[in-house]
């Protein structure tokens, strides 16, 4: 919600903006779900008391509700009648307020209670707007009521003012149908939109593409994907996460080297969830040439550290399952070099059993040697190679681990 100032505003208003700002770790953590739903308006209207600014408030609402949501849907609910209460009482004559009232009950499905935030503001005196009414489609289909949002769009169809169809309200049914699975429906909607007059845009795009992926149309993502690229809109994460997904189920190499070199072409972002997707689909195919040819290109660029962290370790998981001890340990010694470490203890375990599994024992104190700076053990690994030592007849070290486990996370 576009941020407003808070001096001369109504009580109701101050009162429900500091809500939608309020740190989720105050009311939620420490009032809202450890309260009895018999509380749960009392507690909101306490926990409002003397705040009288936003500056400090760091959390959206969203995430808040969506919490309260997850463990108690009945304080969820109560928490919106709270706040439409509020609006009810000081007579409301803010757009924006309603609009996200409505959006948050889209967030968790309660299309009544947003029917009710709608009613309550043709109520004081406010016409609907085309933004509203999106908000409206978008809460239900979020709930899949497509009858509603049906007659909701032809309700504005039918207008002859501001409550036209928008751009938007098409891409609304275009990403509702495509998240119901429902493939027709979906590229009807894109088909409609077209012989509306409006064009695709970035967020077209990035609905039919995923309803493409999702429903394992790939020929039909592709396609999309290269319309978007000749109407010259840069993909954003989500429309390149979904199709580096759509590639993998294809297990299509060629086209997934083709696809990651186009992204490092053009210097797009590559985000930790492409990252542990790739990671994740070539170590579970033992691709280490993949691997290698990625981490090649990623190298000395100005991607985000971590997830040249996320392809340097599964290198080198890899390389531990299969064994392949000398590679493994140059593996390492390149990563620790570029100033990478471990990115979790599990890693570290993998490579551990790969040395007892050789019998290298000294090669382990090596690797163990040239990680302590970098890398604290955790107990879970003091415990592997407690075992491992024991197995291997190396009662020295088993008791100078043991003696230090108690010092060991």
């Amino acid at each position: 919600m576009v941020g407003v100032r808070v001096t001369g505003l109504s009580s109701a208003k101050r009162l429900y903006q500091t809500i939608l700002y309020q740190s989720s770790r105050t009311i939620a953590s420490n009032v809202l779900i450890q309260q009895p739903v018999s509380r749960i308006k009392t507690n909101l209207d306490s926990e409002m008391v003397g705040i009288s600014g936003i500056e400090n408030l760091d959390l959206s609402w969203d995430s808040l509700l969506t919490s309260i949501h997850s463990s108690s849907p009945h304080k969820a609910q109560l928490v919106l009648e709270w706040g439409l209460q509020k609006l009810q009482k000081e007579n409301e004559k803010n757009h924006d307020i309603y609009l996200e009232l409505i959006h948050l009950c889209g967030k968790i499905q309660n299309t009544q209670t947003a029917m009710r935030v709608f009613t309550l503001m043709e109520n004081q005196g406010l016409k609907p707007t085309s933004i509203i009414l999106n908000a409206l489609i978008s809460a239900h289909l979020s709930s899949g009521n497509v009858i509603t949002a049906l007659s909701i769009f032809q309700l504005m169809q039918n207008s002859e003012d501001y409550k036209q169809p928008t751009s938007h309200t098409y891409n609304l049914f275009i990403s509702g149908f495509a998240n119901m699975g429902n493939s027709k429906a979906m590229v009807a909607w894109y088909e409609a939109k077209m012989a509306s007059g409006f064009s695709a845009d970035l967020d077209t795009y990035e609905a039919i593409i995923l309803g493409c992926i999702k429903l394992k149309r790939f020929e039909d993502a592709d396609r999309f994907y290269r319309d978007m690229l000749v109407a010259e809109f840069k993909p954003n994460t989500s429309i390149l996460h979904n199709m580096l997904v759509g590639l993998c189920e294809q297990k299509d190499l060629v086209k997934i080297r083709g696809f990651m070199q186009s992204i490092l072409d053009h210097k797009w972002e590559i985000n930790m969830c492409m990252a542990d997707k790739l990671v994740g689909f070539y170590c579970e195919l033992e691709l280490v040439k993949e691997l290698e040819w990625v981490l090649e290109k990623i190298r000395n660029t100005n991607l985000d550290f971590d997830v040249v962290s996320q392809f340097h370790n599964g290198l080198i998981r890899v390389y531990a399952k299969l064994d392949r001890l000398d590679d493994l340990e140059y593996c390492i010694g390149r990563m620790l070099k570029e100033g990478v470490s471990f990115r979790s203890h599990k890693d570290v375990e993998m490579v551990v059993c790969c040395y007892f599994r050789g019998d290298a024992y000294d090669r382990l104190e090596v690797f163990l040697e040239f990680i302590k700076d970098s890398h604290k053990l955790a107990r879970s690994t003091s415990e592997l190679l407690v075992a491992g030592y024991r197995r291997g007849g190396l009662y020295e070290k088993v008791n100078f681990l043991i003696k230090d486990l108690d010092n060991v996370c």
